[in-house]
């Protein structure tokens, strides 16, 4: 993939430019989602969220009950974007040191000693963290510390985590018991939260067929990780108007339960800032994959249940009336439908 044009271009090859690299990022991104897509049937909305999450350089908590390929997601998504992929089984006696990694003592000559830091699986492109819930609070806040920082500190010492480095999370959102709920601000670290349903009939009809037979599809890497990092600067790169943005504003600051609105009473807490940064970032994530050089008022819509969701709390009242949080910003969008 090309890289961004310099300031120093004129400007009309700075656009000439920028609409070639949008369009082949476009074309690989076409290719990227059908090669993920022969392995993960009709999942066709999760796989555009996923591909939205690494575009935007962020996080993501995939929410949904055992068995519908999230594991799989991730290990393809790991193959098609040329990303080191990791998968980390969370139990509640995991430590944190199982994850960022820890230091040996080592006598590499005789008589001498020296500390080694061997780099643990959060040193991966993409990593898995399977039922993140499961550890303790403890663990969880390495790792999420970790997500945030782009970097680990043990025993004084930095190490940078590599670019890109996303974290794919996920949650069953049936069984809780045994599990560490994560706190609200550790939560506003993920960009999204994708929901995980059960795929029509028609998908799981062929996901029957094609994947209980004695051969299956190969799986092309269609990006590299300098690919990912050009794609990401690109994202960034995406013109907005203004009335797009206005519109975010208007969205997100209207699912706050400040004193006096219709909200006050059903929201214990909404939004911040960081879920603005993250609906702008998506949306232009959104619109690349589709092949558009500039998001639209559709792209906010679609995207607001997934940034929003986790940022906003229901109130004991909402939810004895049967309130959701779904139908709160569902019922928030549809002034732009």
């Amino acid at each position: 993939m090309r890289e961004a044009p310099t300031s120093s271009e004129q400007p009309a090859d700075f656009a000439a430019s920028f609409v070639r690299m949008a369009e082949d990022a476009a074309a690989n991104l076409v290719r990227a989602r059908a090669e993920i897509g022969k392995a993960i049937f009709g999942q066709e909305r999760v796989i555009d969220e996923a591909l939205v999450t690494v575009l935007s350089g962020g996080h993501a908590l995939l929410v949904g009950v055992p068995g519908l390929a999230k594991t799989k997601l991730v290990e393809t998504m790991g193959k098609v974007l040329g990303l080191d992929a990791r998968r980390v089984q969370f139990t509640p006696d995991l430590m944190p040191s199982d994850i960022l990694g820890t230091e040996i003592l080592e006598e590499p000559t005789p008589g001498k000693r020296a500390f080694r830091f061997v780099k643990g699986p959060v040193f991966a492109e993409l990593l898995m963290a399977d039922e993140i819930n499961r550890a303790s609070p403890r663990t969880q806040s390495a790792l999420l510390q970790a997500m945030q920082e782009g970097f680990v500190t043990i025993a004084g010492q930095r190490h940078d985590l590599p670019k890109p480095f996303h974290v794919l999370a996920t949650q069953n959102p049936i069984e809780q018991e045994g599990t560490y709920p994560l706190p609200e601000a550790q939560l506003d670290r993920f960009l999204l939260e994708i929901d995980v349903d059960y795929p029509e009939r028609d998908a799981e009809r062929r996901m029957l067929i094609e994947t209980t037979g004695s051969e299956s599809s190969e799986i092309q890497a269609v990006f590299s990780a300098e690919g990912i990092l050009a794609a990401q600067r690109l994202v960034r790169r995406l013109p907005v108007g203004d009335s797009i943005v206005e519109s975010i504003l208007d969205l997100v600051r209207s699912a706050r339960p400040l004193p006096g609105t219709p909200l006050a009473e059903k929201l214990v807490w909404g939004p911040g800032p960081r879920a603005s940064q993250a609906l702008m970032l998506a949306i232009r994530a959104r619109a690349l994959i589709d092949g558009r050089l500039s998001p639209s008022l559709d792209d906010v819509v679609a995207l607001a249940e997934p940034v929003l969701k986790h940022r906003m709390a229901l109130s004991f009242a909402a939810r004895a009336e049967g309130e959701t949080i779904s139908k709160i910003i569902r019922s928030l969008t549809e002034r732009f439908a």
